[in-house]
């Protein structure tokens, strides 16, 4: 392993001011009788301000977001964020004030290493101790004239954390080890120079010197930074267990390539499988995650009486072909695209959303899905996919939400510097802006229309350098400044090429989660780095065949559908109860808004009006979320501002409660003329039947004996208000918990 500059890390070099640590400068100041063993001494490089000053900063955090790294500086003194902007830095560190704060005259009377060192205050405190290599590097910089960022410097290409997957025992130690390599062809240990953290501190800390303690149990990614790269480890700390939890995993049946990669983690942790989901858990299951909709009383009723092994798989096929699937994926997909009249005009609105609609029903490939948006152009009421860019009129905005909506990644903190969790830097986030900044919009012959083109010339400048960069994705390769054609073109050719990784993993994460309830990586919006999946391989290996498949999305559900994993039951075993992110059982869910107010109004037979619609407009129907619903409000629908699905809430509030309790929406439907409880009561159907039916419909199950035996024993003593009894059987079953989750 080359070594660069490893003597001026951590021992004192022979150097003068006056000659930036030149040879030739010494022996103008040596004794006689030192010139001989100097001119045999090689000459040492001065340190890089770019490779050795700025990580020292990085890694104490001078130039961290709290300190002088803030938008407005700290105290006068404001540095780039994690030193994104080496020019700048060097001219503020050396030339700001009138140079006050470095004496290459006098390093140890320099401000620079005063203050950290604690010699005299500072509000940051004491950053290193006189005599430390991060004092002894910063020092010598000073000595030798605190020279700037050269061209010439060595870049960093990549770093390496190592080892990359470690197994813990539970308050076990390990050392990281932090390597770079350089443009040069050399690799330097940069262990001390990094900066580490931990995402899961349940599960173990890291301190400032990559050294890892175990504090739990679980699995933890340790990311390492280092020069704007980032490169990831693992620690996995078993749970407890015995060897019959080792037979139960290697018994647990394989219905595909998920289950046994899901299997190999479970292994790994020493967590046991869940057992299969009952029927009638898995019917309700299915039907909610792929259609967004509950099986019928009857359509339960069929599928638990069926005996035939392939009743599953042959379930599943008829979802896929439902059209209550074009439905709930056109919806889905309006939520990811920003559909609603908020910024759209209504003719507007339909044409984007009936787009949508036309490419689920014929399930188009997500690649070609993609390329469709990304490339669109004409009028926005002939081409719907056209209006992706009305509502982003930006180039930075086109940029944001196309690495947002097709790689899942959020790109917006590299506009102002390097991105702090991310690899991308400034330089990149405009070269990938800068292939937008000849899309133009004009209006249309009518209101609401207007026509998207691309045109022949014009460029976005980068603020930090003044000019502008050259067109090209992100990790793709650079375009012609000059040349007229449209560049959303190789963008488009970049993004859905099977060498991208991005765009397949993100996709594949957003289906996986909306039937997991869990991403792979989570939330699906946070695909950086920093941010790596609890299970890699499997991630990996579900890409791989989606590419395979020709980014079928109905194939990728089959596979998810058909697995054992996702037939697992929600019921934890004590040995598992602990794992929300390695699907050794189902994480049960709250219903999303929309689909549990389409279930009550399905349960009761009373429709949800919406205003300017037809009436028995479902809620998965609405084109447009910007339509006024209390229910759909209070539920945590999002408002399409964002691409975001954090926009989208399930997060337990008071006004959830009190509306399910005593809100009009149940409350209407349960009284409504002719709703299902008239139904019933006209048809003179016994108790009994009208028990067995809410349970089917509304929780697609029997009730049990002993909830049998109670409803009924309460209905018998209810004739004379008979009716509002029926009312709170319903409603009973309507606001509990296995109606509002799915199970």
């Amino acid at each position: 392993m080359n070594q660069r500059l490893s003597p001026l890390w951590g021992f004192n070099r022979i150097a003068t001011p006056t000659t930036h640590g030149s040879r030739r400068g010494l022996l103008s100041f040596a004794p006689p009788g030192l010139i001989l063993l100097l001119l045999s001494i090689p000459a040492l490089a001065d340190p890089s301000f770019r490779n050795d000053v700025q990580p020292i900063l990085t890694r104490l955090g001078c130039n961290a977001g709290a300190c002088h790294g803030a938008a407005a500086g700290k105290n006068g003194f404001k540095l780039s964020l994690r030193g994104y902007d080496d020019d700048g830095d060097w001219k503020t560190i050396t030339r700001h004030a009138i140079g006050r704060r470095i004496i290459p005259e006098d390093p140890a009377k320099s401000l620079f290493l005063l203050k950290p060192a604690g010699a005299v205050p500072h509000k940051g405190g004491v950053r290193f101790q006189v005599g430390s290599p991060e004092h002894q590097m910063l020092a010598d910089w000073i000595a030798t004239g605190a020279p700037g960022p050269r061209e010439d410097d060595p870049r960093i290409e990549s770093i390496e954390v190592l080892p990359r997957h470690v197994i813990l025992k539970p308050g076990a130690q390990q050392p990281f080890k932090v390597l770079a390599k350089f443009n040069d062809g050399t690799t330097q240990d940069v262990t001390r120079r990094a900066k580490y953290t931990a995402n899961d501190t349940s599960v173990c800390t890291v301190d400032d010197d990559g050294n890892v303690k175990v504090t739990g149990r679980g699995e933890s990614p340790i990311t390492a930074w280092y020069l704007s790269r980032i490169a990831t480890a693992t620690v996995a700390v078993p749970y407890g267990g015995s060897a019959a939890i080792t037979e139960l995993l290697d018994r647990a049946e394989r219905r595909n390539a998920i289950d046994g990669l899901v299997l190999a983690k479970l292994k790994d942790l020493n967590l046991p499988p869940s057992g299969p989901a009952a029927d009638d858990e898995f019917l309700r299951r299915a039907f909610i995650d792929t259609i967004g909709t509950l099986p019928t009383a009857d359509e339960a009723r069929s599928f638990l009486a069926d005996e035939s092994p392939g009743k599953r798989d042959a379930l599943i096929e008829r979802l896929l072909s439902r059209p209550e699937f074009v439905d709930y994926w056109s919806y889905r997909w309006s939520d990811l695209l920003l559909v609603n009249s908020q910024r759209l005009k209504p003719p507007a609105v339909a044409a984007y959303y009936n787009w949508i609609r036309r490419q689920v029903a014929a399930n188009t490939p997500w690649d070609e899905f993609a390329r469709q948006i990304v490339t669109a152009s004409g009028s926005t009421l002939q081409n719907g996919a056209a209006n992706f860019y009305v509502l982003h009129d930006d180039p930075t905005k086109m940029s944001e939400n196309v690495s947002q909506a097709f790689l899942g990644m959020s790109i917006n903190c590299a506009k102002c510097h390097n991105h702090p969790m991310e690899k991308w830097t400034n330089g990149q986030y405009y070269g990938m802006a800068n292939i937008f900044a000849r899309v133009r919009t004009k209006n249309g012959p009518t209101d609401g229309d207007f026509v998207i083109f691309a045109a022949t010339e014009g460029d976005l400048v980068q603020p930090l350098t003044g000019k502008p960069q050259p067109p090209q994705p992100l990790d793709g390769t650079a375009m012609p400044m000059n040349s007229p054609d449209d560049r959303r073109g190789p963008l488009a050719d970049w993004l859905i090429s099977p060498d991208n990784p991005y765009f397949t993993r993100s996709i594949v994460n957003r289906v996986w989660s909306n039937f997991m309830g869990v991403g792979l990586v989570e939330s699906v919006d946070d695909m950086r780095k920093t941010n790596p999946p609890s299970n890699e391989p499997l991630l990996a290996a579900l890409s791989a065949e989606f590419v395979k498949q020709k980014y079928d999305l109905k194939a990728l559900m089959r596979l998810i559908l058909q697995s054992q994993t996702y037939q697992r039951s929600s019921r934890a075993l004590p040995q598992n109860v602990a794992d929300r992110r390695f699907y050794s059982h189902y994480y049960p869910r709250r219903l999303i808004a929309e689909v549990m107010l389409d279930a009550a109004s399905q349960v009761t037979a009373a429709p949800t009006p919406f205003k300017d619609y037809p009436a028995g407009t479902r809620a998965l129907q609405l084109p447009d979320s910007n339509v006024e619903s209390y229910f759909l409000r209070s539920f945590g629908r999002p408002d399409r501002i964002n691409t975001c699905e954090c926009e989208r809430t399930s997060l337990p509030s008071m006004a959830q409660a009190l509306h399910l309790s005593n809100g009009d929406t149940l409350n209407q439907k349960l009284q409504a003329k002719s709703n299902r409880i008239d139904q019933l009561v006209a048809a003179n159907a016994p108790d009994d039947q009208i028990v067995e039916d809410a349970y089917l419909s509304a929780l697609s199950r029997h009730p049990t004996p002993t909830e049998k035996k109670q409803l009924l024993s309460t209905l018998a003593q209810s004739k004379e208000n008979h009716r509002e009894a029926l009312e709170d059987l319903y409603w009973s079953v309507l606001s509990s918990n296995g109606f509002l989750f799915n199970h």
